[in-house]
């Protein structure tokens, strides 16, 4: 049986590799974007994944694009709330708009992408929701008191929905990535990124793929047994 999978996010970086992953694992795969059609279009026309523009703090929005895409491939099966964003400041410089932004994309993104997706899982006995987290959520950052609470609140509302789903088939998880090798990672001055790579016990950033395979296992038929639960892909930076 060939699985539908969403992956918010996922024309670009982390989320890229993941709709990859899932794509070579046999899925049907769309995912999201908020705002680079240029991107968009590109990643669709490499891989032949299709891409839908939608922004996941919008409930309505989700509600209407989440159709459009059942409507186009079939009854979601396997959710990948990867969408996310960061306005880092010192808690003393943080604003309101800093909090509520952040809040609205990292963590109400995940309620209203996971509330539109979940009734139809019930109802066929099977599901797999994967959010991806980060190792900031699990040990706190200096300058991310907002992006940090809501990757911690990810992990929060994972392990609650786990208890909910797995009578009904459903397995709800976490990935936690730590510092990995994207886009973003290359504007990085030097000498910070020799200072974040020599805190990495194994020596070096992710790679985005390898988060990928963690996400292709958990939304695989043989992670039945596994939900609630986190990977910490952070090379060993934290343990817990």
């Amino acid at each position: 049986m060939t699985r539908i999978a969403l992956v918010t996010g996922g024309s670009r970086g982390i989320g890229a590799a993941i709709a990859q992953s899932l794509k070579a694992q046999g899925c049907e795969v769309a995912a999201t974007y908020a705002g680079n059609d240029e991107k968009a279009a590109a990643f669709t026309k490499e891989t032949g994944i299709r891409t839908y523009k939608w922004n996941v703090a919008d409930y309505d929005a989700c509600k209407d694009g989440i159709a459009q895409v059942e409507a186009d491939l079939g009854p979601i099966d396997i959710l990948v709330n990867n969408a996310g964003i960061t306005r880092d400041a010192p808690f003393h410089k943080m604003t309101p708009e800093h909090w509520h932004a952040v809040i609205d994309t990292n963590l109400n993104g995940v309620f209203n992408m996971t509330h539109n997706v979940w009734g139809g899982m019930r109802e066929r006995k099977f599901g797999r929701i994967v959010t991806i987290s980060s190792i900031n959520g699990q040990k706190g950052q200096f300058a991310q008191v907002n992006y940090a609470a809501t990757k911690a609140g990810d992990i929060g509302f994972t392990k609650a929905l786990a208890q909910e789903g797995a009578r009904a088939g459903i397995t709800v998880n976490v990935v936690a990535p730590g510092y990995i090798n994207t886009d973003m990672m290359a504007t990085i001055p030097e000498k910070v990124m020799e200072s974040i790579v020599g805190a990495i016990p194994v020596g070096r950033l992710g790679e985005a793929s390898e988060i990928a395979r963690c996400v292709a296992f958990l939304a695989s038929d043989d992670a039945g047994f596994i939900t609630g639960s986190t990977i910490s892909a952070n090379g060993g930076q934290y343990m817990s």
